[in-house]
């Protein structure tokens, strides 16, 4: 029985508290807040123990899920690496690479196990299009999209200090809200090479970018855009568009809206090379009205079902010994995609090839 911890009780720690209280071999121990009153009202509603400090947590679990403000997520994982306790932090993995390096270094260096939050990654859909972007089924790939046009108030990024800040937040539309699709691109279309990109603040009071726009260069020569906001009124379902030589494939929150595939050509090597077509998934086709319902516009409207199904995975790999499927270091990537972004911003658009 792995003996869970959730540090911070903010927006997102309950889907933790109902993954751990909802997974064969788990257990919810504890929460910890800098806040009490936080802890204790989280404590009283799943019936376990509000601790005093993260010290007294880190030493009655196994393992803990990180939910403080992004700029933290390093400076309390380590503290729990270094206690000898599996780690599990939310997305982004921290705000800057040296925080986050620092991170996957201690877990290492103290052989426990680190995760970082990519719900999106166990959805049925993404992985059904990842599989068929990387095995050949859309043919040689020519572009990757994502779109990410939310809307969040004033009053979202008023609710919390720490919101819409270099500091903590890290930066704006792209750390926070499209981290997770920038993943899923990335991941989708096997890495990026470089960007070019605007970013800028046009709807809010706060530091940091509302509005991102981006070129991308994929290692394997496809191009393809990143837009992500929380500007737009009131809010479009989030969006992925995949484009190989043989087909489409686009999905908007996290539902299959178009999977069209020419296998007659794809087969016969119409287009300059036959491909060996793999079976194209058999997908339910949902109401594209339906798709609309989903996280664009309620930051607490997010996928239960696949934290829960991270979470699963993250202890199984800590009782079977052996890395979760998102890791880590895999979650430098998109952190380095984003910090590329900005980077080219601020040089006017300026080519950031990423190492």
């Amino acid at each position: 029985m792995i003996r869970y911890g959730v540090v911070g009780c903010g927006a997102i720690h309950a889907m933790h508290c109902d993954a751990a209280k909802n997974i064969d071999g788990a257990d919810l121990i504890g929460v910890y807040d800098v806040i009490p009153e936080k802890a204790a009202k989280t404590a009283e509603r799943y019936g376990v123990r509000a601790f005093a400090s993260l010290s007294e947590l880190l030493s009655e679990v196994d393992a803990i899920t990180v939910c403080v403000p992004s700029g933290l997520h390093a400076e309390v994982g380590i503290r729990a690496a270094n206690a000898g306790k599996h780690v599990l932090v939310e997305k982004p993995i921290d705000v800057t690479l040296a925080k986050a390096m620092a991170l996957v270094d201690a877990c290492e260096s103290n052989g426990v196990r680190l995760g970082t939050i990519s719900q999106h990654r166990f959805s049925e859909q993404i992985r059904n299009l990842h599989d068929a972007a990387q095995n050949g089924s859309l043919g040689p790939l020519l572009q990757g999209d994502a779109y990410i046009k939310w809307y969040r108030t004033q009053a979202y990024y008023d609710s919390g200090d720490w919101r819409g800040t270099w500091e903590l937040d890290g930066g704006g539309c792209l750390i926070n809200q499209g981290v997770h699709y920038i993943d899923m691109i990335q991941w989708i279309m096997g890495g990026v090479k470089a960007v070019q990109a605007q970013v800028r603040t046009a709807a809010h009071q706060i530091e940091v970018e509302d509005i991102a726009n981006a070129l991308i260069e994929y290692k394997n020569g496809a191009i393809g855009v990143i837009q992500g906001s929380t500007s737009f009124y009131p809010g479009l379902a989030e969006r992925l568009e995949v484009h190989g030589r043989y087909g489409s494939v686009i999905i908007e929150g996290d539902r299959t809206k178009l999977w069209k595939v020419d296998q007659v050509a794809a087969n016969e090597g119409l287009y300059g090379g036959g491909v060996q077509m793999q079976p194209t998934p058999s997908l339910h086709m949902h109401d594209p009205e339906e798709a609309v319902q989903n996280a664009s516009s309620d930051p607490t409207a997010l996928w239960g079902e696949q934290h829960r199904l991270q979470v699963e995975d993250f202890t199984k790999a800590i009782v079977e010994d052996r890395e979760p499927f998102m890791t880590g270091r895999m979650a430098l990537e998109p952190l380095k995609i984003i910090l590329a972004i900005y980077e080219s911003s601020r040089q006017g658009g300026a080519r950031i090839e990423i190492a």
